[in-house]
């Protein structure tokens, strides 16, 4: 049975996604861990013909770290919304996103603005209680 299949993000190397399959045998009681390498555009091959529940996890993957699998069936987003922009699990994704959402009621439409940021970066003094400072 296939328990799971869970991504890593690691920019620094060439081979920037682990891919890591989790199975599990109750008939023989035994475990096994599959772990794959792949380039940022590379696919692999979907296991969805052999495992119907590859496919919440192969479209959960695709969705939140952008890995294709070749041959899947049904790529549509699964946790954010059909117009997001990227992939938000990936170590470059913005931590603020790219578009702020809100629903507009004098319209009745979702809007869609491109995020600002109201503060600019600060350097802040902390001063410790025992009278030292210190500077981060």
């Amino acid at each position: 049975m296939l328990v799971d299949i869970i991504c890593l993000d690691n920019i620094s190397k060439l081979n920037r996604f682990t891919l890591l399959y989790l199975f599990n045998s109750f008939k023989n009681n035994f475990k096994i861990t599959i772990n794959l390498q792949l380039h940022e555009g590379d696919g692999i091959p979907s296991i969805v013909n052999i495992y119907d529940n590859a496919s919440w996890a192969e479209r959960e993957t695709w969705d939140m770290f952008g890995v294709y699998f070749l041959g899947h069936n049904s790529f549509r987003r699964l946790l954010t919304d059909y117009g997001f922009k990227g992939h938000p699990l990936r170590k470059d994704f913005p931590l603020t996103g790219f578009l702020e959402v809100f629903y507009d009621d004098f319209n009745n439409q979702i809007i869609y603005v491109p995020v600002e940021l109201a503060q600019e970066y600060r350097v802040f003094n902390f001063y410790s209680p025992w009278g030292k400072e210190v500077i981060l």
